[in-house]
């Protein structure tokens, strides 16, 4: 019975060349098994880059707006392209599509600083209240209008917020002001002396104003609503009913400017000229004077001109009428003999820049805001809110001509499909 037992027990025990050949069998299982694990991961990894690849150049799927931390894509602009325009035809779309989708690109950068910084504040927008909106204007729950509603509520909120009473006290300091824009200081002494004289400055705008936008009785507005700072500044400053010295301002826009024109050729109808464009009457007739005297008209237009051909010296080949807009040009220059300055030949139709500011305070006092006062207030506060979380925001809008254009072909195709 041992011995059948050592026997048995000997039969299972590995001799050392059985045991050699397990381990064998064991280092190759390995490599097996490890070799298929590489080559798992790498066929995985051929795939993942296959996806990446696919993706990045996937048009639809590529970034082009990007606000701080938030990305929008191709896919999405294209989307929100096709909603606004969703009235438009197709040859209106073509030839306005660049100019819509910039303006597009440039909204969605807008409503998406304005959501980061309402947030901020604690103002959000619910899907709930996005639902209502559109309901409420009648308009279907898809992504463009959506975000159409979104912007308008955010707008909304800020603005409620801004003109809290916080934030908006119900008066206000005020000045009650007239002002105009002259071009010269030779003007604006004749204008002070008729005012100093008894007339009422509002009576001199039609003759002396030179600029449209800003000018007459303003009415009462407080510091923060006057047109600019210079006036700001003159307006709680003078004496109610004083009027202020003449205040220079180099960047105001005038709706005048003088040319002075000399015609260095004629033919079939044809000329070459030499061109100024001077910004008052007095420099216009000062430059005359300093031609007159020896001056090169070249040199003096480099100098004192405020058109575009300064930069050529004043230099204006085979005009013909209308080419330069201006109906008073065209009267002077096409009847100037031929190597002759003209007198300064005054023109409304161009915009020159510097002028003189004239303010005139009528009273100045604490007032209550009148409705639309409050409403430009709360406008004015809105938008210097909003270009300040631009200033403090990195924005990157990849959206150049070509891929603005791509868009607009992509609406264009869907919608033919859709016929």
């Amino acid at each position: 019975m041992a011995k059948k037992q050592e026997k048995a027990i000997s039969e299972r025990v590995p001799t050392r060349r059985q045991l050699s050949k397990w381990q064998r069998q064991m280092r190759i299982r390995r490599i097996v098994i490890i070799a298929a694990a590489v080559f798992l991961v790498g066929i995985a990894s051929w795939v993942g880059y296959g996806y990446y690849k696919d993706y990045k150049s996937d048009p639809l799927r590529q970034v082009v707006i990007e606000v701080n931390d938030v990305s929008f894509t191709m896919e999405y602009f294209i989307e929100i392209l096709d909603g606004y325009t969703r009235g438009m035809n197709s040859t209106e779309l073509y030839y306005m599509g660049d100019t819509i989708a910039n303006d597009i690109a440039n909204d969605i950068i807008k409503t998406e600083v304005l959501r980061q910084g309402a947030k901020d504040l604690g103002i959000e927008v619910t899907p709930e209240e996005i639902e209502a909106k559109l309901k409420e204007a009648g308009l279907s729950s898809d992504e463009a209008y959506r975000y159409l509603a979104k912007s308008v509520l955010l707008q909304e909120k800020l603005k409620e917020y801004l003109g809290s009473p916080l934030r908006l006290p119900n008066t206000m300091e005020q000045a009650h002001v007239q002002v105009m824009l002259v071009e010269s200081q030779e003007v604006a002494d004749e204008v002070i002396a008729k005012v100093e004289a008894g007339s009422n400055l509002t009576d001199l705008v039609a003759e002396f104003s030179c600029n449209s936008t800003v000018k007459g009785d303003l009415g009462w507005l407080p510091e923060e609503l006057m047109p600019n700072t210079l006036i700001g500044n003159a307006a709680f400053n003078l004496t109610p009913g004083e009027i202020s010295q003449p205040i220079y301002d180099a960047t105001a826009t005038k709706d005048v400017g003088y040319w002075l024109i000399e015609v260095t050729d004629k033919q079939d109808g044809n000329i070459n000229a030499l061109v100024m464009l001077l910004g008052s009457e007095a420099e216009a007739e000062q430059v005359k004077a300093e031609l007159a005297a020896g001056g090169n008209f070249s040199a003096l237009a480099g100098n004192y001109s405020q058109h575009q051909s300064k930069t050529n010296g004043g230099k204006l080949s085979g005009l013909k009428r209308g080419d330069m807009g201006s109906n008073a040009f065209d009267a002077v220059a096409f009847n100037l003999t031929v190597n002759t300055v003209s007198e300064p030949v005054k023109d409304t139709s161009v915009k020159t820049t510097g002028g003189y500011w004239l303010v005139r305070v009528i009273d100045r006092d604490d007032r209550e805001l009148e409705e639309a006062v409050r409403n430009d207030l709360i406008d004015k506060r809105f938008n210097d809110t909003l270009e300040a979380w631009k200033k403090h925001s990195t924005i990157e809008n990849l959206l150049d001509a070509a891929k603005r254009a791509w868009a607009v072909n992509q609406v264009l195709q869907g919608r033919l499909t859709l016929q």
